[in-house]
């Protein structure tokens, strides 16, 4: 099965540009004020264009009303919505059928028992997104740049799908497929010069590394 990879937080067409060329599978835009890839729901359906018949593009929200998700599937037409807030099964099953849309749910772990979290959205979310609880005092529910220890999924139950997130980068990309072997990953902080900032020549070295590490998984 090939490796979903999705490079989240675009702003501009260089930063697109760098992660279709690389092969990403996913391009995701954030819609969270307070963080420093936030962008307007009309320039992300600009750029989203890019990605028609190449990559999935994914909305990700953090605990938005309804009618801000309104405006980004009329402005960005998303393939995918990423709900990244404390949302409920009952919110996802509501957004899913107000949308028609597949959705991802973004839960963030830190120790086993964190993966308990999953199964109340087992039939209900499509696919999950597990990142790294944030530092204490920040204000972003993802990227902080920080990890979890990825030896815990292996205790996740095989039928889940998922993508894995946080703190992961060119250096240390090798070691998270090796320990976790996820059907996807996300990456966002790992690939910017500044926060919010994403760095063409740094995309390009993060895809050398992960196909450097799936061909030695290969091998």
């Amino acid at each position: 099965m090939a490796l979903d990879i999705k490079i989240c937080g675009l702003k501009t067409d260089t930063a697109m540009a760098a992660a279709l060329a690389g092969g990403a599978s996913h391009v995701g835009f954030i819609f969270f004020a307070k963080s420093p890839r936030f962008i307007e729901p009309s320039e992300a359906g600009r750029l989203r264009e890019a990605a028609t018949g190449k990559a999935s593009a994914v909305a990700v929200t953090v605990d938005a009303s309804d009618a801000f998700l309104d405006e980004i599937v009329q402005k960005m037409r998303p393939d995918m919505m990423q709900l990244h807030g404390s949302e409920s099964p009952a919110r996802l099953t509501a957004v899913k059928a107000r949308y028609g849309l597949p959705v991802m749910k973004a839960l963030s772990v830190s120790q086993t028992a964190d993966l308990e979290r999953v199964k109340p959205f087992i039939g209900i979310a499509d696919r999950f997104l597990f990142d790294a609880k944030p530092p204490k005092g920040s204000e972003l529910p993802g990227g902080n740049g920080v990890s979890f220890d990825w030896d815990i999924l292996t205790g996740l139950d095989a039928g889940v799908d998922y993508m894995l997130s946080g703190g992961l980068n060119a250096a240390n990309i090798g070691d998270a497929l090796r320990l976790a072997n996820p059907p996807g990953i996300d990456i966002s902080s790992g690939v910017e010069s500044a926060p919010g900032v994403k760095d063409p020549v740094l995309i390009e070295q993060f895809f050398r590394a992960v196909r450097a590490a799936t061909d030695n998984r290969a091998a």
